[in-house]
């Protein structure tokens, strides 16, 4: 889906790594010379590729969730600034990116539309909770006992419907795209998502989301893959 040049992707700008909630700078080591991880990738993978951010989103609220319910510091920061990089990255680009892009082609087509209705609805769905997390995670709000045990159940929820949604994506709606457009259309169709990424994000915004989420890991000290080891 990325048309840039290697040696522009690889210039990954992690000084603005906070732009988008006010996260600290990250510094990301940069990568090794000859490893191109967009290098071949079409719409539906790297919309997979984006799930992944959506899935440390969960794990970050999941750990903001166990804290509070085992009386733990679990500052209301966590949930704002997970909640506006959901709101920034996954419901203004990426959920954006699969309604006016993706979903259209099976509308079209006539094919999984029951299962493209069910998506949007729960795209609604999902900004509500997005919405009320952000309302409940505010100072005053946050203070209250009884606003923080609906803040983890809100986000409970988000989880709950997430998880299988992107499944459901990942390994039906996704695939059967090809089976729709030849692979030209697919092509061209990851370059009007590019675009698109451009203007909601900006330059190497899907980077910036990334080390976002690693500087939220290491606040919240799971940013060490190793200790998810049973």
């Amino acid at each position: 889906m990325h048309s840039r040049s290697q040696t522009d992707r690889r210039r990954l700008l992690v000084a603005g790594a906070g732009a988008l909630v006010g996260l600290p700078t990250l510094a990301v080591a940069a990568e090794k010379p000859g490893i191109d991880p967009e290098e071949g990738v079409t719409a539906p993978e790297d919309l997979m590729k984006e799930h992944g951010v959506l899935n440390r989103c969960l794990l970050l609220y999941e750990e903001g969730m166990r804290r509070l319910r085992a009386g733990e510091d679990a500052p209301p920061e966590v949930f704002q600034h997970v909640g506006m990089l959901v709101r920034q990255f996954v419901e203004q680009y990426h959920e954006k990116n699969e309604e006016n892009f993706i979903f259209p082609v099976f509308k079209r087509a006539g094919r999984l539309t029951g299962l493209v209705e069910t998506l949007l609805t729960q795209h609604k769905a999902g900004r509500r909770l997005t919405a009320r997390i952000l309302r409940l995670s505010q100072g005053d709000a946050y203070g209250d006992p009884q606003n923080r045990k609906r803040l983890v159940a809100n986000c409970a929820a988000f989880i709950r419907m997430y998880r299988p949604h992107e499944a459901r994506e990942d390994t039906v709606l996704f695939p059967a795209l090809r089976t729709i457009l030849p692979a030209a259309q697919v092509l061209e169709l990851g370059e009007r998502m590019e675009e698109f990424e451009q203007k909601a994000l900006g330059h190497e915004g899907f980077e910036r989301s990334v080390a976002q989420v690693e500087a939220l890991e290491k606040q919240l000290g799971i940013h060490d893959l190793k200790q998810f080891t049973p």
